[in-house]
């Protein structure tokens, strides 16, 4: 076998460092734009729209956002996918980056051989709601109405494998219930459904649900996050209220074409740390249902992306969710 001098190999990783530096030692030195897979508007689109802001201050170059709503997310994904991993398009979304390869057959990228991860940027607890019309007030009596008809009762989701899906499917093989899904083109139709009996519960984003609660015309039974939500103080837990360990976010996040260099996701990871933690920013959002977060470090949120990947992925195969 030929081998090539150690002068060689030097010599090719001289270059190679100094390409990456190159590229990182500037960094930015145009426009930065987030890719948003969904519609504007949403959760998703106004955290990014916020980053998009004070990050536009913080790099000294404009950062933009540019809507490609689809199906599952997966245009706007597979854009970034393919990509230049020079750090100047991103892609900022949801829970959904993580959940749809476990669902749709041909998502058309890899989560994790296709992405640089840098850092989550949001999480928003959601709401277990049931129509007004259910004789329930609490989670143990839903769970003993749900057991005592096996299969009739329904709970209303924005599509196969959406979160409203996932957390549905979460707790009914947590509780050992069986239950139906009725599947929405979106979770506006959802909530008309279950505010008129149509269908019996759905969960949903607890900023989303808040007007409805307020009007009673959703009746909130629980919140999925593990701490009770600032907007509904006095609304207990799933986990505290009859499913001990029960507990689901949607997150939001943000990541990189895979191949972009470490200093320029650190350099953005610190900076969207930053920001997460700026208090007046921070508590506006908590007013919303929104917590900011940042993880700890880009390899530290690969981990995590990892590790959701596989939990949707047995969840997936073990419930049978499979998208047409």
């Amino acid at each position: 076998m030929q081998t090539i001098p150690y002068a060689a190999v030097a010599l090719v990783a001289a270059a190679m460092s100094a390409t990456a530096l190159g590229q990182t030692a500037g960094y930015p030195n145009r426009v930065v734009k987030f890719i948003v897979p969904v519609a504007a508007g949403g959760t998703v689109d106004i955290v990014a729209r916020t980053l998009a802001q004070r990050l536009t201050d913080a790099l000294g170059h404009q950062v933009i956002v540019e809507n490609r709503p689809s199906a599952s997310s997966l245009v706007g994904t597979q854009v970034v996918a393919k990509s230049p991993p020079d750090g100047y398009t991103l892609l900022a979304t949801s829970t959904t980056f993580l959940s749809a390869p476990a669902v749709v057959k041909d998502p058309g990228y890899d989560p994790v051989k296709d992405f640089a991860p840098i850092t989550l940027t949001c999480r928003v607890p959601m709401v277990l709601d049931v129509s007004p019309n259910l004789p329930v007030r609490s989670i143990k009596e839903f769970i003993a109405l749900a057991k005592a008809r096996p299969g009739e009762i329904t709970y209303a989701a924005s599509g196969v494998g959406s979160t409203g899906h996932i957390a549905g499917e979460l707790f009914a093989r947590q509780a050992g219930l069986k239950m139906l899904p009725i599947q929405y083109k979106g979770n506006a139709q959802s909530i008309v459904e279950v505010i008129g009996g149509q269908v019996a519960m759905m969960f949903d984003q607890v900023g989303t649900s808040a007007p409805y609660i307020r009007a009673r015309k959703l009746r909130p039974l629980g919140i999925t996050s593990k701490k009770r939500s600032q907007l509904f103080p006095d609304l207990p837990t799933i986990d505290e209220s009859g499913l001990p360990g029960y507990e689901d976010y949607t997150v939001n996040v943000l990541l990189a074409p895979a191949g972009t260099s470490k200093e320029i996701l650190a350099r953005l990871h610190a900076e969207v740390t930053k920001i997460a933690g700026a208090p007046e920013l921070h508590k506006r959002f908590l007013d919303q249902g929104i917590e900011l977060i940042a993880s700890p470090s880009p390899d530290d949120f690969a981990a995590y992306v990892k590790s959701e990947v596989a939990r949707y992925a047995k969840l997936a195969k073990d419930a049978g969710i499979k998208a047409d």
